[in-house]
Parts: C-alpha cells; sequence; structure tokens
C-alpha cells in the first residue's frame, strides 16, 4: 500500500484512509459486478490498487494543476470504469462523463457511481464516434482520456469535436504501444487526417504548428515515473487546437 499513500500524497488528497475506503468499496462492487457483465479480472486487493487505482491517479500525478480546478473530462471507452470512477471519487470538483459502447458496462459504472454517491459521474451508453456529430458534446471537454481501449490515432480522429480549444487528450498507453502509434499520429497529421498532428517534439512538427510533447508517466503494471526526457510513453498528452 506504500504506492497508494504516496500517490495520495503526490495528488494532495486530503483524506488517504477515507479515500482507500471509498476505493475499497469500489472493488467489493465491481466483485459483485463481475457476476452481471465481464469488467475486470484484477480484483484481488492488493492487484486493484496498484493496476486500477494507483494507474488511474497518474494522470493527476503528471498534470496537478488539473487538481486545483474545475474540469469536464471525458473517459471513452470507460469499461468497468477506470480512470473514471477513481478520479471521481479522487477530485469531487471534476465532471466526469464515462461512456461506453456496451450498454452493460455504462449501466454498471452508473449503478456503481449511484451507490458511491457520486454526483460528479455521468456515465453514457454511446460510441464516441456517434457522440462526436452531436452539438452537446462539441467543445465539451477539458480532457479526453482512454485507458485500454483502441489505438490513439482513432481516438483522436473519433473525438475530435469532444474538446475545447485548450483541451487535451490524456490516453493510458504501454510504453512498446505508444512507441507503435506515435509515427502513425504523426503521419495522420501530415495528411490531414487529423485536425493538427499528435506528435512529440521529437517526431516534428506537422501543419506548421507546434504541438506540446507526450509525456510517459509508467508502464501499466506498476509504477514507473520517467520524465519527459525519457520518451517511456504511457499517457500522451497533447493539444490538438480545433480548426
Amino acid at each position: 500500500m506504500d504506492e497508494f499513500f504516496e500517490i495520495c500524497r503526490e495528488t494532495g488528497i486530503p483524506d488517504p484512509e477515507d479515500f482507500r475506503g471509498k476505493c475499497e468499496t469500489l472493488r467489493t462492487l465491481l466483485v459483485e459486478g463481475n457476476k452481471v457483465c465481464n469488467l475486470t479480472r484484477i480484483l484481488a486487493e492488493e492487484e486493484f490498487f496498484l493496476k486500477h487505482v494507483v494507474d488511474s491517479l497518474l494522470l493527476a500525478v503528471e498534470f496537478p494543476e488539473l487538481t486545483k480546478t474545475t474540469i469536464f473530462l471525458a473517459d471513452v471507452g470507460c469499461g468497468a470504469g477506470f480512470p473514471s470512477l477513481v478520479l471521481a471519487l479522487a477530485f469531487p470538483a471534476w465532471k466526469i462523463c464515462a461512456i461506453d459502447s456496451t450498454g452493460k458496462k455504462s449501466d454498471c459504472v452508473r449503478g456503481t457511481a449511484q451507490t458511491l454517491k457520486l454526483k460528479n459521474l455521468t456515465a453514457l451508453h454511446g460510441r464516441a464516434v456517434e457522440l462526436n456529430r452531436k452539438a452537446e458534446f462539441h467543445g465539451r471537454f477539458d480532457v479526453v482520456t482512454a485507458r485500454a481501449v483502441a489505438p490513439s490515432y482513432k481516438l483522436a480522429a473519433e473525438t475530435t469535436a469532444f474538446l475545447k480549444e485548450s483541451g487535451f487528450y490524456a490516453f493510458y498507453k504501454t510504453p512498446e504501444q505508444a512507441k507503435e502509434e506515435l509515427p502513425i499520429l504523426a503521419r495522420d497529421g501530415r495528411r490531414g487526417h487529423l485536425p493538427a498532428a499528435v506528435v512529440r517534439e521529437a517526431v516534428g512538427v506537422a501543419d506548421g504548428r507546434t504541438m506540446q510533447s507526450v509525456v510517459g508517466v509508467g508502464d501499466g503494471v506498476g509504477r514507473k515515473r520517467c520524465t519527459i526526457d525519457d520518451r517511456q510513453d504511457l499517457l500522451m498528452k497533447t493539444r490538438l487546437p480545433r480548426q
């Protein structure tokens, strides 16, 4: 549990013990939810806290400015509710929209949020690419995140309208996935398939626009902090100026 309490301190969670209790309730609810829908096989206590809770909080570790304000966040392909449920528990000021194309999963996340009395999380059943066409979702979110869903270039292409002008994507990726996907993101940016290139500074600049660096924060299994210069990419952040 040392890792858990360390990340609570880093992210400014005021009462780690209370937060831990809420996360343990979340784990219990998921054990029950698994009987209805295949949500996650990671439910043993130690593994749950490391691979789900700590991993979900890495967003706040790398971008601590987010914890000091109210943000609107979309979690695409929320699955069992990671990172959305953990972030909603940790940061009550955040307004989170958890989206999944599988109705049973979005229903489970909605029910879990209601049991946990989370008033800052809404669960939606729908495909992001279809919601992207609806005016109510245009320019709505400060952050669009996804964890263990689709390739980054596909997610970016399907949710381009979600972001506010100052918004950014935060995709949880293993280093191997990021290494494979980044050149494709850069290529699609150059070809105009995305509104702007999703690239690291090290990859280059496309469309004459300077993009912010992709940031690496871990390996998706255990915490493995690294600096921006290490280029070990898990959480991929970039700003996509809207056209």
